[in-house]
């Protein structure tokens, strides 16, 4: 009987295990990738002020901000993309642009993804 408990056990954890993994496996395919935070109204939101031409499915981008386009050849050194993302104050004091980390609208992984995403472009 008591093996019937102990397997019964060990069964029991094993099945834990894998609902747990496969969950955590299920989480990280959700993780929010830099578009995703690029578009989210409640976070980037950065079509609303830029057009994203190269995305199909950016729709009604803004016109206030300049294009997001060719941002490599733009900021060949992307930690002045980031620079101008966390804090676009910095370097013109009179910008409508938010400071997204400086101001903790992104968190630094944020802004790190959006960068990326925005590089890319």
């Amino acid at each position: 009987m008591r093996n019937i408990v102990s397997v019964l056990a060990g069964s029991a954890l094993l099945s834990a295990l894998l609902v747990s993994t496969a969950t955590f496996a299920a989480d990280a395919k959700k993780e929010e990738t830099g578009k995703d935070i690029a578009y989210n109204r409640s976070k980037g939101n950065c079509l609303a002020c830029h057009a994203m031409p190269t995305m199909p499915d950016a729709e009604q981008p803004g016109n206030s901000g300049p294009p997001l386009i060719a941002m490599s050849a733009r900021f060949p050194d992307k930690a002045q993309l980031r620079a101008k993302i966390w804090d676009a104050t910095a370097t013109n004091p009179g910008t409508f642009m938010p400071p997204m980390g400086k101001h903790g609208v992104l968190t630094e992984a944020e802004v790190d993804k959006v960068v990326e995403f925005i590089y890319g472009l």
